[in-house]
């Protein structure tokens, strides 16, 4: 049965699948380009899937989700690949959604960044939000700053993770790479004793909850580049998103730290292409300015896109107008265009207004 494991994990790699789902029911299924498609295989049945989880899951993880019902971890195949896996329970048997992680990570220029976001890598001090959707991507943009930063500045950086998903080998800079639940209990605590570490960059895998929230904000303005995600779309969406988080009470001071430390808001969603096989990114890049600050300290979010779209000499750019650019390009599709602008009904009208715009 082990091998049977290795079997998937091969198909996996050899297609270049996002993903492997193993639920009772059904047979081995993977994503491809954003799509499910069923391996031409026998439907799995309890047995199975208990053994293909056995094959990959420490005894620690198995108690844990007897335990909990669920668990998450990484784990290597060979050296062709790594993998973000998901342990659960579903109606008393075993189910499995194992993420494949790129083993090479890209540049900014290919998964579509403007330089303006290479800029703020060399900034010394900050806060730095990727935001999206799961499965959007994030990960792999962070990953690859880090690489950046890795391989060109002389830095400690510590990165709180859960799980641990790209390794990241000493280069320029040394990496302390922490896992949640392995080597540290929480982000909050991890990123409390990370700052005694001497660190110069520190990455949040997930601002889950207040206490983490605050201690990421706390080491933006004590001087660390502090790198962190959330499940939001837009900038205006994730700074309320923050402030929402804290008490009544403590929001005033928030917005006023958010201000001064927040650095750029990168959202991004990722589309599966048109044109050709495969998916792509599109982005919302906030680049803070003293206007954006003012807005934030004011209270006044909902006004940050009009700012982001008149900002593009600072490199920022709308997700609309970044969708409406891939679409005129033909890259992706209109409903793809419709349903993700965060404006649908100016969308329509600028295409309502004849083709010019796919002429131009």
């Amino acid at each position: 049965m082990a091998a049977q494991m290795d079997d998937l994990l091969q198909v996996v790699v050899d297609e270049g699948a996002s993903d492997l789902h193993l639920e009772v029911g059904v047979p081995p299924i993977i994503r491809l380009h954003g799509s499910l498609v069923h391996m031409d295989l026998p439907m799995l049945k309890p047995d199975d899937t208990e053994n293909l989880m056995k094959a990959i899951t420490s005894e620690n993880h198995i108690q844990r989700v007897r335990e909990q019902g669920g668990t998450d971890f990484g784990f290597a195949y060979g050296d062709q690949a790594r993998f973000r896996v998901s342990v659960f329970k579903e109606k008393g048997n075993f189910g499995l959604a194992l993420r494949q992680i790129p083993s090479k990570l890209m540049s900014l220029e290919q998964i579509g960044l403007p330089p303006s976001v290479k800029d703020l890598l060399f900034r010394p001090r900050g806060l730095i939000l990727v935001t999206g959707p799961t499965g959007s991507g994030k990960t792999t943009t962070l990953a690859s700053m880090l690489d950046i930063i890795n391989t060109e500045r002389d830095c400690h950086i510590i990165t709180i993770e859960d799980p641990i998903e790209y390794y990241h080998p000493h280069k320029k800079s040394i990496v302390t790479q922490r896992e949640i639940g392995v080597d540290v209990s929480d982000f909050a605590e991890a990123l409390r004793r990370g700052l005694r570490q001497d660190p110069d960059v520190m990455l949040v895998g997930e601002m889950r909850d207040l206490e983490t929230m605050e201690a990421a904000i706390t080491a933006a303005e004590t001087g660390h580049l502090v790198f962190a995600t959330l499940h939001t779309t837009g900038a205006a969406r994730t700074v309320d998103r923050i402030v929402d988080a804290f008490p009544t009470n403590q929001q005033e001071q928030i917005r006023t730290q958010l201000a001064s430390s927040i650095l750029a808001v990168i959202s991004q969603l990722l589309l599966v292409r048109a044109d050709a096989k495969g998916r792509i990114a599109c982005f919302e890049i906030m680049i803070s300015t003293p206007s954006i600050q003012a807005l934030i300290r004011d209270n006044k979010t909902f006004r940050i896109t009009s700012d982001i779209q008149t900002g593009a000499k600072h490199g920022m750019v709308t997700l609309d107008s970044n969708l409406m650019s891939l679409y005129e390009r033909g890259l992706i599709s209109y409903t793809d265009l419709v349903t993700k602008a965060q404006d649908p009904q100016s969308i329509i009208q600028k295409l309502q207004g004849g083709d010019e715009g796919r002429r131009r």
